[in-house]
């Protein structure tokens, strides 16, 4: 046999024993360091698992606790005649209070720094507040609104020149449905800074009409037949009583004030009545009504 060819034979199986050799060791690391890894890993659950459990329970005990709060703080708030919109804009606010301190407690079992949770809070309410900036000016008008209370759901009131009924008062907008049908949303942070008139803050409203009448025209007969259509008139109020008086000298015609109290629930029908009732009686009396003329002279 050649010898060479021996040398290299017994070459060749020395390089295979090596490469089966360092496959061997390899494979040895790899499953002591998954071993390691496993018992690491049952190490952290046996500890976790137990504080993981535990915060659990927190959260399932606060569920039902922040409910039973809540449910008991309506009532309360319903015994105490307290709006609701108010009512339940105090309502959203426990609960998110609530659960905060939840979510505190459970982090704290799972012994997450007090700190840490602190930081992070103040960041995110940071974040949030630069971000929303328009938000919490809405917000903080929904807080002026239901507790300095202007006005409450169902009464009316104008806003800028938007008239209509308060639907409902949220966190962030003003609901009012107007007369002509439309469902208008004002932003809380204009409401709080804007001019507001409250229509039903009182229980009576006052009618403030002109008739006007011609400088030829009877005006002690006027101020009579207009007295007259306010005395048949019954849903006029005898208390504050009516007025009827002479109001101003126009170009064309003399003016007669006429201010008269009424419900509020009976504003409008009142209204047109009077108008409707007072141009009868001018008309059947002779009364003119004098209107804009112009005169054209051809040259």
């Amino acid at each position: 046999m050649d010898t060479t060819a021996v040398n290299e034979a017994a070459d060749a199986a020395a390089t295979t024993g090596s490469e089966q050799n360092a496959a061997v060791e390899t494979i040895q690391e790899q499953v002591t360091f998954v071993s390691e890894l496993l018992d690491k890993s049952g190490d952290y659950l046996r500890k976790f698992l137990p504080l993981a459990v535990f915060a659990l329970l927190i959260f399932i005990i606060g569920y039902f606790v922040i409910k039973l709060i809540t449910k008991l703080s309506d009532r309360a708030m319903k015994r105490s005649k307290i709006d609701s919109g108010a009512r339940n804009f105090l309502l959203s606010v426990i609960r998110i209070a609530l659960y905060t301190v939840v979510l505190v407690m459970a982090l704290s079992v799972m012994k997450v720094p007090i700190s840490s949770i602190i930081t992070i809070l103040g960041a995110a309410g940071l974040a949030v507040s630069l971000a929303l900036q328009t938000c919490l000016s809405n917000l903080a008008g929904g807080f002026i609104i239901l507790f300095s209370k202007p006005f409450v759901t169902g009464d009316i009131i104008e806003i800028d020149g938007t008239v209509g009924t308060v639907r409902a008062i949220s966190i962030l907008y003003t609901k009012i449905d107007t007369f002509d049908g439309k469902t208008a949303f004002i932003p809380n942070g204009k409401v709080s800074d804007a001019k507001l008139i409250n229509y039903t803050e009182s229980p009576l409203r006052r009618i403030d009409l002109t008739f006007p009448i011609s400088y030829t025209a009877d005006f002690k007969k006027a101020q009579a037949l207009i007295t007259e259509v306010i005395s048949n008139e019954k849903m006029v109020q005898p208390i504050p009583g009516p007025i009827v008086r002479m109001g101003k000298h126009s170009e064309s015609s003399i003016d007669i004030d006429t201010l008269v109290w009424v419900k509020n629930s009976d504003y409008i029908t009142a209204r047109y009545d009077l108008l409707e009732n007072v141009k009868a009686a001018f008309d059947e009396n002779g009364i003119e009504i004098p209107f804009s003329q112009l005169d054209v002279h051809m040259k």
